[in-house]
């Protein structure tokens, strides 16, 4: 599918073109809004999220949300709102999100500020590293090629 592979492509285009661009894992930004507010940092933490011009976030979803990581997810899409672009790869489709976040309210309040000025792209297909296992033979037959 190339989700991440899509999105530094992206990211790099961004910085050719002189913007500033953080890339970060779901799991890492949130662990680490976890972390700033149990040390009381939070807000710091939120502003250094929030300055990129482009904040790209990959894998949103593959594990459910915590309540509490959820809420703070939720804040830095609030004060990214309309500030900065986020681009963001996930395997879960939006009516999913309900599942994710834990919270169908919170899930929808984020949607709203996510795809309001918003381009969605959906990747449909196998994914690229089960595909090149398959080509190497790990993972049963490769695809045949008809053309």
């Amino acid at each position: 599918m190339g989700k991440t592979h899509l999105a530094i492509a992206l990211g790099r285009a961004a910085v050719e073109a002189g913007h500033s661009v953080l890339f970060t894992s779901a799991t890492a930004l949130l662990a680490a809004l976890s972390k700033a507010e149990t040390d009381g940092q939070l807000s710091d933490r939120l502003m250094f999220y929030t300055k990129p011009k482009l904040l790209i976030i990959d894998e949103l979803g593959y594990l459910p949300f915590e309540r509490r990581s959820a809420h703070l997810f939720f804040q830095l899409v609030a004060r990214r709102y309309e500030r900065g672009s986020l681009l963001i790869t996930t395997n879960q489709v939006v009516t999913q999100w309900g599942a994710v976040f834990g919270d169908d309210v919170l899930a929808a309040a984020i949607l709203d500020r996510l795809l309001h000025h918003s381009h969605t792209l959906m990747i449909q297909g196998e994914s690229y590293r089960l595909r090149q296992k398959k080509k190497a033979g790990l993972l049963g037959r490769a695809p045949q090629n008809d053309g």
